[in-house]
């Protein structure tokens, strides 16, 4: 063997045994955790009881109607607005309207029980077309004994009051005899902002 090979062999071999106690002085203890997370998103659940808020016939101008109804929140998230959008379709028998009636239907009131507040207070249903008021805000002026804020809770139900009228101008209002009025009220619920948790 030359000696090329023979002192290759040995720096190899000398390599090779370092390497060996070398992985030796690296020996350690170790061990392991495992953490997990979970997220789950809450619910918005808002419904309305009875869906059916009004269902009168034979009405007449100067006739009134007095309605109560629950927004239940049925989710497991508070709900911050309940913004109330109005819409209605006329039915005119005769085909003779020369107005809408929904320019007769006027809400008096709606009274929000649990908040002591009423976000609407007279005004058309013609005129609520173009509104959309937040039937849950609160009035600051709220007694003690009220429900605080603008707040629909998680599992709890607001009671609220509406009065309808048939406005009577002291004029002629033949038009809208047979006439009817189908009104949709969507009440939108929205969560409030989003929070530390």
């Amino acid at each position: 063997m030359s000696i090329k090979k023979k002192l290759g062999m040995g720096i190899a071999t000398a390599v090779l045994g370092v390497g060996l106690i070398g992985g030796g002085t690296f020996a350690y203890f170790s061990d392991q955790a495992e953490a997990t997370g979970n997220f789950a998103a809450g619910t918005l659940d808002l419904s309305a009881n009875p869906t059916t808020v009004i269902d009168v016939e034979n009405i007449k101008p100067g006739d009134t109607m007095l309605r109560s109804f629950d927004l239940v929140n049925g989710g497991s998230l508070d709900i911050a607005t309940i913004n109330l959008e109005t819409d209605y379709t006329v039915t005119d028998v005769d085909g003779n309207n020369v107005e809408d009636l929904g320019q007769y239907i006027r809400v008096n009131f709606l009274i929000n029980a649990d908040k002591l507040d009423a976000p609407i207070y007279s005004t058309t249903l013609a005129d609520l077309k173009n509104m959309s008021p937040d039937v849950i805000e609160g009035n600051i002026f709220t007694s003690w004994l009220a429900e605080k804020g603008g707040n629909l809770a998680a599992g709890t139900k607001d009671t609220l009051y509406v009065q309808y009228e048939f406005v009577e101008t002291g004029a002629d209002q033949n038009e809208f005899q047979g006439d009817s009025l189908e009104l949709t009220w969507t009440f939108e619920g929205k969560q409030g902002a989003g929070v530390a948790k």
